[in-house]
């Protein structure tokens, strides 16, 4: 899997992309990481990529410009196309399912916002998809793109030794579970013991007790969620 990474910001990305899973995946071939910077295809002396709003407000945007024509020239860096995706904070809302969409295709082009955001003419000329990764405010979409390489390079087969694991991630299989509390050595902590089912050795009645653990943490999880608000369209 490939992913194109466009920002103004190139060096955010070095010590991510070569630390940990991301590092050897990238050295095993398993996943491709290019990093492009909006600012080669500025126009001008100061290759400006930004400017006031028109009618006025606060900040700046980015141009229209710069940014297709960057999306435009490193598409035409692999014969097949990518899918470009606009890290935006008015976009869809990140999730396993939306991870998991994105794992299926063969190459993503992810675009870093700045300042106020894109000039709206932008997501139409490319066809680009709107993700957003959280209700709250970035300083940029470095970050957003950092936190979707991650999730979806995660499924991409070979990434994580055990494939298993990745199934088992909160969020993941149909029913979309929280993760309940898991264990590790020592067997007490602080006067806290590991719960005796978890040392029984009867398998069906682990995991009978894992799921009823996870229904609980997502229940508890979803007691405390905001209420979505009601669509006026």
């Amino acid at each position: 899997m490939r992913f194109d990474i466009l920002t103004l910001f190139p060096d955010l990305f070095t010590g991510f992309l070569s630390g940990s899973l991301l590092g050897a995946a990238r050295t095993n071939g398993l996943i491709d990481i290019s990093v492009t910077d909006i600012r080669d295809h500025a126009e001008g002396v100061h290759r400006q990529v930004d400017d006031r709003p028109f009618g006025g407000g606060p900040g700046m945007l980015l141009m229209p410009g710069p940014v297709v024509g960057c999306v435009e020239a490193v598409q035409q860096q692999q014969p097949n196309p990518g899918h470009v995706i606009l890290l935006s904070p008015s976009g869809r809302r990140l999730d396993q399912p939306l991870v998991e969409s994105l794992a299926a295709r063969d190459r993503v082009i992810l675009v870093c916002g700045r300042y106020e955001g894109f000039d709206a003419r932008i997501a139409p000329a490319l066809g680009a998809e709107e993700i957003s990764v959280g209700d709250y405010v970035l300083s940029g979409g470095e970050v957003a793109a950092m936190v979707i390489v991650d999730a979806v390079s995660r499924l991409v087969p070979g990434v994580i030794g055990d494939a298993e694991s990745a199934r088992q991630d909160s969020f993941s299989g149909a029913d979309r579970l929280v993760e309940g509390p898991q264990y590790t050595r020592p067997r007490e902590f602080r006067g806290v013991p590991v719960p005796d089912i978890l040392l029984c050795g009867d398998h069906a009645r682990i995991a009978s007790w894992r799921r009823a653990q996870s229904l609980e943490a997502t229940r508890r999880r979803e007691a405390h969620a905001p209420p979505v608000p009601a669509r006026t369209h």
